[in-house]
Formats: C-alpha cells, sequence, structure tokens
C-alpha cells in the first residue's frame, strides 16, 4: 500500500505544482499583489513552494500515522495487562495512553508547520500573500494522506470482515447473514 501512497504524493505534488505555476505562465518575475501593494513574488517560485509544503504536509501526515498506530498497538497491550487488575486502572492506562498520542501527533504537525512558515518567511518576507498561498499547501497534503489513509484501512477492514464470515461459513457451517458470523 505505502508503494501507491508514495505514487499518490508525487503525482498530486506534481499536478499542484503545473496548476499553480501556470496561473501567470510559469513567471520568474514579480506579480502585482492583489491584496496590498507592492510586488509580490513570482508565480513560479510559490508553485514550488507550494509544492514542497505539500509534500511536507503529506509526509508529516504518515509520520502521524505510523507513530499513531505504533502507540496505539503498545497501549492495548498495556491496557489489557491492566485489565487483570481492575477496569478503573484499564481506563486510566487507556485514557493517559489516548491523551499521550493526542498530544505528540498535534504538536508534531505544529512544530512541522511553524517551522515551515519561518522558512519560507525569509524567502517571502512581507509578501504575507505569496506566503498564505505556499502555506496552504501543507494543510492540502497533510488531509489528502490522512483521507487516503482513512480509505485504505477500510478496505483492509472489508477485506478482514470478509475473510472471517468465510472461515465461519466453511469452517463452523454458519449461514451468511447469521450473528454469531462476526
Amino acid at each position: 500500500m505505502y508503494q501507491y501512497v508514495g505514487m499518490f504524493m508525487v503525482v498530486f505534488a506534481a499536478v499542484i505544482f503545473v496548476f499553480l505555476g501556470s496561473i501567470e505562465g510559469f513567471s520568474t518575475k514579480g506579480q502585482p499583489c492583489t491584496y496590498s501593494t507592492g510586488t509580490c513574488k513570482p508565480a513560479l517560485y510559490t508553485a514550488l513552494f507550494s509544492t514542497a509544503s505539500f509534500l511536507l504536509g503529506a509526509i508529516t501526515s504518515l509520520v502521524s500515522g505510523f507513530l499513531g498506530m505504533k502507540i496505539a498497538t503498545y497501549a492495548n497491550a498495556r491496557t489489557t495487562l491492566e485489565a487483570r487488575k481492575g477496569v478503573g486502572k484499564a481506563f486510566i492506562t487507556a485514557f493517559r495512553s489516548g491523551a499521550v498520542m493526542g498530544f505528540l501527533l498535534s504538536s508534531s504537525g505544529l512544530v512541522v508547520l511553524y517551522i515551515t512558515i519561518n522558512v519560507f518567511k525569509m524567502y517571502y518576507g512581507d509578501d504575507w500573500e505569496g506566503l498564505f498561498e505556499s502555506i496552504t499547501g501543507y494543510g492540502l497534503g497533510g488531509s489528502s494522506m490522512a483521507l487516503f489513509g482513512r480509505v485504505g484501512g477500510g478496505i483492509y477492514t472489508k477485506a478482514a470482515d470478509v475473510g472471517a464470515d468465510l472461515v465461519g461459513k466453511v469452517e463452523r457451517n454458519i449461514p451468511e447473514d447469521d450473528p454469531r458470523n462476526r
């Protein structure tokens, strides 16, 4: 599945670059700003920065998903062990591990976004329009990879469900729509 995610990420980044760069004909000279006075950065460089921002957002989303799965796996094992001591201890373990995972994933995205804005600001300077336009790629990259992960996860879940139905049907002679076959 990861080879398809990488391929999707590269193809979509190329489409973003072509669409944003072709707005002004891949111009390398500054354009008049729409919302402020002065000259804004060239469309070609905004397309490059938007594409880089998209790829950075996609990579951040993929790393966050990987870390989230690792943390959830370890948390499930620890919660199971704590459940032997009582429901209260299991709840506390599950709640704390969920909080750690939530804070880790949110803060990693915010830190990468903060660094990206500051690095891009070195090029854009007072051109806030170009900076904001190039940073929007970060959210698009993160959202598209998260969406792709959800779709892929749903496909794997459906495959597991079909496999379980077949095992119950073939090995246990349980009818397909029987509630025991879940």
